[in-house]
């Protein structure tokens, strides 16, 4: 570990999962779509992509719950207080998404986009600058 590398900290509701995240941030991606919206509970879920190597369970590893919202995708809980903590992928190994709004203020990230705008809530309006893609985001140069 480098001790110059920044420490992110983090935790759910109830303080029992508290992590940290090593290095910099990625920018914060918002999803719109349904499923993200229903596990959040809001008109979107803010979410920080991070590999696993650089994520480090303090305490409540042992709370986590695991929920397989579509095949290949869990969402990941505190089984406590029940905040999302992140979500994982069959598809992306090694990478989760970590939920923003449990990151210790400041956050040294921002917004970058919004995806799945095309099925986003009626009742809350983008208002923003950032790119918005209607179905997920593609990486340019991506297949």
């Amino acid at each position: 570990m480098n001790p110059s590398e920044p420490l992110h900290h983090g935790a759910c509701l109830c303080q029992g999962v508290r992590f940290t995240i090593r290095g910099p941030l990625a920018p914060i991606q918002i999803c719109h779509c349904a499923q993200c919206r229903r596990a959040q509970g809001s008109a979107f879920a803010a979410n920080l992509p991070v590999d696993v190597d650089r994520l480090q369970f303090q305490v409540g590893q042992d709370l986590l719950r695991r929920f397989e919202s579509s095949p290949g995708k869990r969402r990941v809980f505190c089984g406590t207080c029940g905040s999302p903590v992140f979500s994982e992928r069959d598809s992306l190994p090694g990478v989760v998404r970590i939920r923003a709004g449990l990151l210790d203020e400041p956050v040294a990230a921002e917004p970058a986009f919004h995806m799945h705008v095309a099925s986003r809530c009626s009742w809350w309006p983008l208002q923003d600058d950032l790119p918005q893609h209607p179905q997920g985001y593609v990486p340019p140069g991506a297949a």
